[in-house]
């Protein structure tokens, strides 16, 4: 199945899935790791103008590790995809770095020495996610960003002269993610390393449930 069939149900099901990762995976390190994304980019770049400034609680370092792990990493999808390669086979690489996070955190704790390692492969598994997801392109699935979603929510609701297009898929992004959330922060009670095992877990469903022959579409010439 090449390019990706946007209404298979497998496909929809793992795009869920690691929509609900994110907001797990930023439970885990905003909360856990130092008040750093490893999934959401924006808001490190927001977080490191922060700390240029030496306001806030973020230390400049966390930030531009997550940033250039993350950049790895969408580098890695990205070629992957443009090579042909399914997405699965991306999602399983995105499992086994945030599985080492996991492993990483049970082995070493969590105190400021360790945390390094565990955000540069959140980042660098989020960035293969996010460069996977995009090349398939399945509409208001793009599992780590709600800014977009939210507004096609309201600019193209039936109160801005719209039609209302694919409302369930994005109610359902927004309220994965809020249900991710709040499942890190309360894995969080337990300790960090359980909600990056979380992550990890849930990761690797998605990688099991996705159709093995889904690949981005070809790449047009401008």
């Amino acid at each position: 199945m090449a390019p990706a069939d946007f209404n298979d149900g497998r496909l929809l099901r793992a795009l869920a899935l690691l929509t609900f990762a994110t907001g797990l995976v930023d439970a885990a390190s905003v909360l856990g790791l130092g008040h750093v994304f490893t999934a959401n980019m924006t808001g490190n770049v927001v977080f490191l103008g922060f700390s240029f400034a030496g306001a806030g609680r973020v230390a400049t370092s966390d930030c531009v590790v997550a940033l250039a792990a993350f950049l790895v990493g969408a580098l890695v999808g990205g070629r992957l995809a443009a090579v042909g390669v399914s997405f699965k086979v991306a999602l399983a690489l995105e499992a086994a770095l945030l599985t080492a996070a996991t492993a990483v955190a049970w082995a070493h704790g969590d105190l400021p020495p360790q945390r390094i390692p565990e955000i540069a492969l959140l980042a660098s598994g989020m960035g293969i996610q996010n460069a996977s997801v995009r090349k398939l392109g399945v509409p208001d699935m793009t599992t780590t960003v709600l800014t977009l979603t939210l507004t096609g929510l309201a600019a193209d609701s039936s109160l801005a002269g719209g039609s209302n297009p694919r409302v369930g898929r994005r109610l359902l992004s927004v309220a994965l993610m809020l249900l991710g959330a709040l499942a890190g922060a309360l894995l969080l009670l337990r300790g960090v390393r359980w909600a990056i095992g979380g992550t990890a877990l849930i990761a690797l469903s998605a990688c099991l449930i996705s159709p093995g022959g889904v690949r981005a579409p070809p790449a047009h010439p401008a």
